[in-house]
């Protein structure tokens, strides 16, 4: 699977050759996360933190917070690694200070050893040092102690000269469990693919940036189909992931999804289908994910009214309930202050709304049964959904909140406020 990479220094997203010469500039890596980020997770390193020249902290947790991000550079001791995990990095990626006494202190789930080679041999200090270690030997050290290993073969990386396929075999082995990435050289689709095929990630900088690899075909490259047309079967979902609808995909239609940021499938009537052209039911493309037998993509996607369907309903199996249908109809009473609502009311009276706020959290404190609970709840999500319209906030909002810390490790001992507590 295609790993995007996004290189930081000075502000701006760099390509460095061989880790030390300037290659080219990129610009602002924010687009580029949210460009990336539609096809997985991204990896941003942070080359200042990593050479001891500076930081672009701030800007990863800019870029965290648009793309699934894997960040290294500079990671040294707990106290960073916690920091950048609270910032929303999916995970981290440790390179010289990978020990086991660090990294026992950490969620394995969520560290990458970084492993950087010169012709086998592990170096260290920016590629300076030769350390005499064997990436092999380095993985079964640290074997247990991280999720995954990031393996770099130094001189390979930014020369676009294809990567050193015939090791990947044996490290693969020597990785265990941990899954594996791979960079340093990666210039292809057939090279993604056959590291796919290994069961190994295919980290990608330079190939994406000059344009010498296609970031759909990348994507694309581990994709197969069975059907005579060579489509594949696209499951449409919403940002919630329920089940809008089930399209068809190729190359073509994958491209052009991932280069405009739309809902674009393959019709098998009439060729390169461009979602609610015609109707006005578009879609923002969110996120495409490939399956784990790599025959079938997941398209995510915020889809416009009236909905998914040709016959204006949400989804093809009809209308879908629960807490996005009523932060729609929420949104709807918002967008008609004419009518004459409970929930217009509401939103046109913020005292009554914070009075009512008060009062439903108050009665789910004291509410006993499953039955009470239950309705209490409700009424809650209810006057908290009203809350978040009235101020713009959207229910996909909310959860990307409650997303983001889910991903902190270091947690907060969650007292009441003093006025607050029971006398």
């Amino acid at each position: 699977m295609l790993i995007p990479s996004i290189d930081l220094m000075g502000g701006q997203t760099v390509q460095l050759i061989g880790g030390k010469e300037h290659a080219l500039d990129a610009g602002d890596p924010i687009p580029i996360a949210k460009r990336f980020g539609r096809v997985g997770e991204v990896a941003c390193i942070d080359l200042d933190a990593a050479l001891g020249q500076g930081s672009n902290r701030a800007l990863i947790e800019s870029v965290c917070s648009v793309a699934r991000c894997r960040v290294g550079g500079g990671i040294r001791d707990e106290a960073t690694a916690r920091a950048v995990l609270d910032a929303g990095a999916r995970k981290i990626i440790i390179g010289t200070a990978a020990k086991p006494e660090l990294l026992s202190k950490l969620p394995r789930d969520r560290v990458i050893v970084a492993l950087d080679a010169l012709d086998g041999e592990i170096v260290i200090e920016g590629w300076r040092t030769k350390t005499g270690a064997s990436v092999a030997d380095r993985m079964h050290e640290l074997r247990g102690l991280a999720g995954g290993f990031l393996v770099t073969f130094v001189e390979r990386e930014g020369r676009m000269q294809g990567t050193a396929l015939e090791r990947v075999a044996e490290l693969r082995k020597a990785a265990g469990s941990a899954e594996l990435t791979i960079a340093g050289g990666v210039t292809t689709a057939a090279e993604i693919a056959e590291l796919d095929r290994m069961g190994v990630d295919a980290q990608v900088g330079m190939a994406l940036y000059t344009g010498r690899m296609d970031l759909a075909d990348a994507f694309a490259a581990p994709l197969t189909s069975d059907r005579e047309d060579g489509l594949f079967a696209t499951v449409v979902v919403d940002e919630h992931g329920r089940a809008l609808g089930l399209c068809w995909s190729n190359h073509e239609s994958l491209r052009e999804a991932l280069a405009t940021g739309k809902g674009v499938y393959w019709s098998r009537r009439r060729g390169l289908w461009r979602k609610g052209e015609s109707s006005g039911a578009t879609q923002e493309l969110l996120a495409v994910d490939l399956d784990c037998d790599r025959d079938a993509l997941r398209f995510t996607v915020r889809q416009a009214s009236p909905g998914f369907c040709h016959r204006d309903t949400t989804s093809c199996w009809g209308p879908l309930g629960g807490l996005p249908a009523l932060a729609a109809t929420l949104h709807a009473r918002a967008q008609e202050a004419s009518v004459d609502s409970y929930t217009t009311r509401l939103l046109a009276d913020p005292a009554l709304l914070r009075a009512k706020l008060l009062e439903e959290a108050k009665e789910l404190a004291c509410a006993e049964g499953p039955v009470a609970i239950a309705n209490e709840v409700a009424d809650v999500i209810y006057f908290a959904l009203v809350a978040a319209r009235r101020g713009g906030v959207s229910l996909g909002d909310v959860e990307r909140v409650l997303d983001q810390r889910a991903l902190r490790v270091t947690r907060r001992k969650g007292d009441a406020k003093p006025e607050n507590e029971e006398p």
